[in-house]
């Protein structure tokens, strides 16, 4: 048993997310279903009262409760890989990347998932905390509403349904995190 679990721990090599990946989007093209986060949160949105407010939350979501089915999984299959399936060791990553993420302010670059530096409660009252995640998050929620969709349902859903759009969206994700990365990400790390 002990051995399963250390086996499971380990990160799933890409011949197996992968398949599993394309399963689940043949399944949804079958059933004519669309995935993506942001179709889960209009759902919750629409749940809670939104329609009232907003005529792009006015649609019938008990025909898209598997949204909250599949949300609520994610959750739970977070949580549980966190707490019982996270590996004991480090992340990997290279000395020239330590340097310069230590260079750029980043406590830390490795020893965890996200450095706490930067994404904890600790550092959301400061002005980097502040651009980085309140900021961060709106313009993130703002680009999914006028791309029509997340990264994950243009990637995954859209390019499996060859549609020239999420292509365009996905080209744009790429270029978008491209140019922040190298001449937005060390000035705000800065902060």
């Amino acid at each position: 048993m002990f051995e399963l679990l250390e086996f499971v721990r380990q990160p799933w090599p890409w011949y197996v997310a992968g398949p599993l990946i394309a399963l689940i989007m043949f399944a949804l093209i079958w059933f004519g279903e669309r995935f993506g986060l942001s179709s889960n949160l209009r759902t919750i949105c629409s749940m809670l009262g939104a329609g009232k407010y907003a005529d792009f939350f006015r649609f019938n979501w008990r025909a898209d409760i598997w949204n909250i089915v599949f949300i609520a999984g994610a959750l739970l299959g977070g949580a549980l890989a966190h707490l019982f399936l996270s590996p004991d060791i480090p992340m990997s990553l290279s000395p020239a990347t330590v340097t310069e993420l230590q260079s750029l302010g980043v406590e830390e670059p490795g020893e965890y998932m996200v450095p706490t530096s930067v994404f904890s409660w600790e550092s959301l009252l400061t002005l980097r905390g502040i651009l980085m995640l309140v900021v961060g998050g709106f313009l993130i929620g703002f680009g999914t509403r006028y791309a029509g969709g997340c990264t994950s349902g243009h990637a995954i859903s859209g390019l499996s349904n060859l549609q020239i759009p999420s292509l365009v969206a996905v080209v744009g994700f790429f270029i978008g995190g491209l140019l922040i990365t190298y001449f937005v990400l060390p000035y705000l790390l800065l902060v």
